[in-house]
Parts: C-alpha cells; sequence; structure tokens
C-alpha cells in the first residue's frame, strides 16, 4: 500500500505543475502553486524532485496517465491498426488542448541532450506496454506484414509519434497537430498493414 501511496503522491505533483504550466506558464509557476494545488507538502515535493526543473522529464508520466485513462474506452473488437489509430487521435486533442507547446518543446529537447535517462524510450511506460499488447493482437491476427515483428511495429509507431510531435514543435504549432496527424497517421498505419 505504500508504493501506491507514493505513486499517488508523487502523480498528483506532477498532474498538478503540468496543469499549471499550461495554465500560467512553466516560467510563472512556483514550487509553492504546485505544492498547494497538489495537496501534498514541500517535503514531499522535494522528496520526489530537485526542483522545478526535475519536472520537465516528467511528461511522459502524463500521456501515461492519458494512455491509462483510455484503456477502458478501446473498442475490444477494433483491429490493432484501429486502436493504434483512436490512441494517437485522442492523445495528440490531449496534447494539443493542455500542453504548453513550448514545454513539450523542452521535454523534446531535454531527451536528445541527456546522457543518462530518456522518459520517452522507458519500455517500462505504461505506454509501451500498451503498444506491446496492441502489436502482439495484429501479429497473431496477421494485420501486420509479416516482415514486422511486434517489436517493429512497436518501434515504428513510436518513432512515427515522436516525428509528428518534433515536427510540430519545430513548426512552432503553425498547424493542428491533431488535424494533420488524423489526416496522414491512417496512411502510416495502411504502409506496416498485411495485403
Amino acid at each position: 500500500m505504500a508504493r501506491r501511496n507514493t505513486r499517488n503522491t508523487k502523480g498528483r505533483i506532477i498532474s498538478a505543475a503540468w496543469k499549471l504550466f499550461y495554465q500560467q506558464g512553466y516560467e510563472s509557476t512556483t514550487i509553492e502553486e504546485i505544492v498547494e494545488e497538489s495537496r501534498t507538502s514541500r517535503g514531499s515535493f522535494y522528496h520526489y524532485f530537485e526542483g522545478k526543473d526535475a519536472l520537465l522529464g516528467t511528461l511522459a508520466h502524463i500521456f501515461d496517465e492519458k494512455y491509462e485513462e483510455l484503456l477502458p474506452t478501446l473498442d475490444p473488437a477494433s483491429s490493432a491498426l484501429q486502436k493504434l489509430q483512436y490512441l494517437n487521435r485522442e492523445l495528440f486533442e490531449m496534447i494539443e488542448n493542455s500542453i504548453s507547446r513550448d514545454l513539450l518543446s523542452r521535454l523534446l529537447s531535454t531527451q536528445l541532450l541527456a546522457s543518462g535517462e530518456k522518459h520517452l524510450l522507458d519500455q517500462d511506460r505504461f505506454y509501451f506496454k500498451l503498444l506491446r499488447r496492441i502489436a502482439q493482437q495484429g501479429v497473431r491476427a496477421g494485420e501486420f506484414k509479416t516482415a514486422y515483428s511486434a517489436e517493429d511495429i512497436i518501434r515504428l509507431y513510436a518513432m512515427w509519434e515522436r516525428a509528428l510531435l518534433y515536427d510540430w514543435c519545430l513548426s512552432g504549432g503553425s498547424y493542428s497537430l491533431s488535424d494533420y496527424s488524423a489526416r496522414v497517421t491512417p496512411g502510416f498505419l495502411m504502409s506496416l498493414r498485411h495485403e
């Protein structure tokens, strides 16, 4: 039970921080406001994070929370390709509507420069576990080209999503991420499909 409370406390701090970053901007958000919004203590904050900058690496946690929220809404009768398209659309709508592009750019740049932990590539994330389940379902059902293993599908799909996010940030958010992805992701997924 202690581990669950630990995860809940850390998760509340992360969720509160990103909510405030989006509403007020990263620079304008204080640790005191994060502590107050998360209904935790300053000691709890510093137990998990060295400072506000340490929160920049936690955006992957927010993405995983969204995927956990979406899991019960996945139609079991849908194909693996349909599930991947649905998850992409829902995540990108959430990103576009509640994650500051500037903060997303910071996260992506820190992941490029990090010599240690690369949160976006952590195979223990819920994201990769869910993708693995969907990819394995698709491989078993013969949905994907036989040249691709489930691990190939996971890697290609994750790279596709990161590429779209990087491009959106590089373009200064000059187009709708969710609309563009809704137009091009089906074509990408069809390129993986077994004829």
